[in-house]
């Protein structure tokens, strides 16, 4: 029975570096996001109309 509780602890070192890992992507995800505004800003793009003349 010593081995189950091998195997939980191994397992609760798992599940904390899993977890520090998803805070870490989270952390890096946050630090390269862009803003809304950045993202849904129209840029003109007048070559359709070069076309139809």
């Amino acid at each position: 029975m010593g081995g189950q509780d091998d195997n939980a602890s191994e397992n609760k070192g798992e599940a904390a570096e899993r977890e520090a890992a998803k805070q870490r992507l989270l952390a890096q995800a946050e630090a390269e996001r862009v803003p809304v505004d950045d993202t849904t800003r129209a840029v003109p793009d007048r070559r359709w109309r070069r076309d139809q003349r």
